[in-house]
């Protein structure tokens, strides 16, 4: 018979095991008979195809174009030597692609990396005893343990659950989750079997055990192993944005290189010079390094995040980071330390605190300490006697509460449970006691108090009037209202013959747990960060409103006198519309809300125009963290579900990692612009003498060849360095960018074509032809293009352009703040880019090599005397530039 068609023993049998588990010894072996449980990535596309995509794309193919036209005039007129501007230009697009390739394959392994730092675990019995195991080391035989949120490791046979519904549309497609029943089944196949789970389902709701049978490519999952390979996911806004504009710019080159060359050909401009001309357009204009960057600025911050406990899962969530304007968070864990303890206690009528609690009150109300000690899904083990309990902070809480005060026998049997969710609020589990049938029940008031009939007091079992009713509700906003979670216990003795969808009536109400969850220590700094930065904080909690406002008031989310709270139960009741409306309100939290609750108060946010970013932990999280801008998991609390349903996920559930986050999604766009803008400032010197050569019948102030040099070459690292720049201080001050807000806005280009670019233009002009004049050169004379004369001057508005984009990368560290507040240091790779042009121009002026492979020649020492003037006007004018925009912010500011 096949194993679904078995009864539980036999079923355990069947693979030699039992209802303990396989022991350690026996898990080893089998580990290495079946190997580990995992499915191997199916091959994806070749390492030589993607690497000769890199040579195809649109860059590579206007490159292609001008090297053709390079090899093509050297084959007209040989003695102009223009073939080694195409074997230049060649060079370029091959150093162009490996880098590209190469950040490509930095990608890969940066995320492998990331996600390895999260691997799956799993519940599994070795020995008998419950351990924390990677999902990788199961084998056949083992009896693992499931709960709401689990993702199934292996396929299963099941042979104990509680309620335990399965989510089977990874596998399926089966949009319902399916009840699951331990018992053999008559089914034929094991595929459609209530007691099989199968490898990447998951648990929606309940609990159980299970013993698995089939293992990594062997599964059912394993077999469909096409499942597992996740296409991926769509570019983001601002690589399409990166994308759009380097094209604009690469078809203008493209358009103006054709023109002129057409327009020279009309004129009758000779052949080669016309070529040269078209040459130089397209290299000055094309911006080869863009994407290149890009990637490479988003590796670092996720390496980066990291380290600041937030782990990446999808790339280009980093940028949209910088665009968030609403964070959608839980309270306990988040905002909180999710460290509870018991403080006070309602019991018979009156508010009791612990440190108050008698031994006289304690034995009065015994069920309320057995309730509070058996209701739970802890793990526990004893050190010296002492038990140590594992699990749930909120259910460790109240069993050591029991075990301080009223030491528990220990739990008989559980004959049936009914889990909780965030829709029931409560849990209840029966146990078979030696005095009869007990059933313990804890959960939000709002869902154990209606179904209580009476109250235990001192005296015994009262009615539960709806006077009393009333003080258990004002119990309820006292405790709450001083920053406490609230639990209701109850308790019930039901008939042999209670049906089991009875079986939570006529409850008796126990009491009431006070519990306290203080606040993260910096989670308050971190709140005002937010509101600084212009992001809304949106509190939203299962607990009760009262609890959740005073600790949205003790961490400074709250500080007016009238915030707008909304309960699940007014959620419900509210329109789209009206939702939306409410979500005006300055300040707002959601209590009581149930997790599916989320994706509409998300859905409202996002119909706003508002980027959002939510937290979430538990399986019914996965539709509003796959809806929202950007999802957060919790790493520690969440399950499975939420985080492979999360951009990202926070190592240590602290709110403020999310601040940081935001910080270096910030930081990546502007870090973008920062590099775009350096860019700019030296195509345009490139450019304008191109320009002038072609208008004025000059000689070319800078070749192609240097051009290319400069663009691949002595910029290259300056440029890189500029794109991973860390955060800007003032950077958290400011509201977030709209999603309009264009990479290459009206201000970043004026700034960098027309006032940074044209500086450093005038000073490539000016000092190229006061070399020429100082040589004797006039107006309207051709100079042969191998003459001393002509090398020289064009050396020279090489060093212009590299002397005056050394100073600019430090004027590009910020469009605002003064250069001498960002200083020189700081940032490795600049430093070390500067280093670089400085020794690459040396090589290039004064090598024979770098003579005869740039068309240079040596410059005398007053021509470097001639560049200074030039380089700290460039500094004096962009001073003089931020210091009027600092006192024009600043004025607005005021107002």
């Amino acid at each position: 018979m096949k194993i679904h068609q078995l009864s539980v023993s036999d079923a355990l049998a069947s693979v030699r095991s039992a209802a303990q588990g396989l022991d350690a010894a026996e898990a080893a072996a089998r580990l290495a008979e079946y190997g580990p449980n995992r499915v191997e990535p199916l091959a994806g596309e070749p390492a030589w195809l993607r690497l000769l995509k890199e040579f195809t794309h649109l860059f590579s193919i206007i490159l292609w174009v001008a090297a053709g036209l390079a090899f093509l005039a050297d084959w007209f007129d040989p003695s102009q030597d223009m073939a080694r501007v195409g074997w230049a230009v060649v060079m370029v697009i091959l150093v162009s692609g490996l880098f590209s390739f190469w950040q490509e394959l930095r990608v890969e392994r940066t995320l492998a990396a990331l996600q390895g730092l999260l691997p799956q675990q799993v519940d599994v019995l070795r020995g008998g005893q419950l351990a924390r195991e990677p999902a990788e080391n199961l084998v056949p035989g083992d009896v693992i343990v499931l709960a709401q949120g689990d993702n199934v490791p292996a396929d299963c046979r099941l042979i104990e659950a509680f309620g335990l519904r399965l989510n089977r549309a990874t596998v399926t497609g089966e949009s319902r989750p399916r009840s699951c029943e331990p018992g053999p089944s008559a089914e034929e196949q094991a595929f459609d079997a209530r007691n099989i789970l199968l490898a990447v389902t998951s648990v929606v709701a309940g609990q159980g055990r299970a013993v698995v049978y089939a293992t990594g490519a062997h599964t059912e999952f394993g077999r469909i192993a096409h499942l597992t390979q996740s296409g991926a996911g769509g570019d983001s806004p601002l690589r399409r944005e990166i994308a759009r504009l380097s094209r604009s710019i690469a078809l203008l080159a493209l358009a103006m290189g054709a023109g002129f060359f057409a327009v020279g050909r009309v004129t009758g401009v000779p052949f080669w010079r016309d070529t040269i001309l078209s040459l130089g357009i397209i290299i000055a204009l094309v911006p080869e390094g863009l994407l290149p960057t890009l990637t490479l600025s988003l590796v670092l911050a996720a390496q980066r995040l990291a380290r600041r406990n937030v782990l990446i899962r999808h790339l280009p969530s980093v940028e949209t980071l910088g665009s968030v304007t609403v964070i959608c968070t839980d309270k306990t864990g988040t905002l909180t330390e999710n460290r509870m303890r018991v403080e006070r206690l309602y019991l018979g009528g009156q508010i009791v605190p612990l440190a108050g609690l008698t031994p006289g009150q304690v034995a009065e109300h015994a069920l309320f300490f057995r309730v509070a000690r058996w209701c739970n899904d802890l793990g526990e083990s004893r050190a010296a006697g002492t038990p140590a309990f594992d699990g749930d902070p909120l259910e460790v809480a109240l069993a050591e509460l029991a075990e301080r005060h009223a030491s528990q026998p220990a739990a008989p049997p559980r004959s049936d449970e009914w889990p909780f969710d965030s829709e029931r609020m409560r849990q209840s589990v029966l146990f078979d006691a030696p005095e009869g049938c007990l059933l313990v029940c804890k959960g939000a008031l709002e869902s154990v108090l209606p179904r209580c009939s009476m109250i235990h007091t001192a005296a015994g079992g009262q009615p539960l009037d709806d006077a009393v009713r009333a003080t258990i509700q004002r119990a309820q906003e006292a405790l709450a209202g001083d920053g406490l979670r609230v639990i209701a216990l109850a308790f019930r003795r039901p008939p042999a013959d209670c049906p089991r969808d009875a079986m939570e009536s006529q409850l008796v109400f126990a009491g009431l747990a006070g519990i306290a969850d203080p606040p993260r220590a910096d989670v308050d700094s971190a709140i005002a960060t937010c509101h600084a930065a212009g992001i809304k904080v949106i509190m939203v909690t299962g607990d009760h409103p009262s609890t959740g406002l005073a600790i949205a008031r003790r961490i400074g989310l709250v500080r007016g006198d009238a915030p707008r709270v909304i309960t699940g139960a007014e959620l419900r009741r509210l329109h789209r519309a009206q939702l939306q409306l409410a979500l005006d309100a300055p300040e707002i939290l959601f209590a009581r809300v149930a997790a599916d609750q989320k994706l509409r108060i998300v859905e409202a946010l996002k119909a706003k125009g508002q980027v959002v970013a939510v937290t979430g932990d538990g399986v019914n999280d996965a539709p509003a963290l796959r809806a929202a801008h950007i999802g957060i998991a919790m790493g520690r609390s969440g399950t499975d579900v939420a985080k492979e349903a999360a951009d990202m996920v926070l190592l240590d559930d602290h709110f403020a990692s999310i601040v940081n986050a935001i910080e270096e999604g910030r930081a990546v766009f502007q870090n973008i612009r920062k590099f775009l803008t350096y860019v700019l400032v030296h195509n345009v010197a490139e450019l304008v003498p191109t320009l002038a050569f072609a208008l004025f019948r000059i000689p070319l102030p800078l070749t192609p060849v240097q051009a290319l040099a400069v663009d691949m070459g002595t910029d290259s690292l300056t440029a890189l360095g500029l794109g991973v720049e860390r955060g800007d201080p003032l950077l958290m001050q400011r509201p977030p960018r709209t999603r309009r807000e264009r990479l290459l806005s009206l201000a970043v280009a004026l700034r960098a074509y027309l006032f940074l670019g044209l500086f450093e233009a005038a000073a490539v002009l000016a000092v190229f032809f006061q070399v020429l004049h100082s040589g004797g050169w006039t107006y309207g004379v051709e100079l042969p293009a191998g003459s001393l004369l002509y090398r020289q001057a064009t050396t020279a508005s090489l060093a212009a352009i590299v002397l005056l984009q050394i100073v600019n990368v430090f004027l590009c560290r910020s469009a605002v703040r003064s250069a001498w507040a960002t200083g020189l240091g700081g940032n490795p790779l600049i430093l070390g880019g500067v280093a670089l042009e400085i020794g690459l121009l040396a090589l290039i002026a004064y090598t024979p090599w770098g003579n005869t492979l740039f068309g240079t020649a040596p410059l005398p020492w007053p021509v470097w005397l001639d560049l200074l003037p030039w380089a700290a006007g460039m500094l004096v004018v962009e001073e003089v530039r931020k210091f009027v925009v600092r006192r024009r912010l600043a004025g607005w500011a005021r107002r």
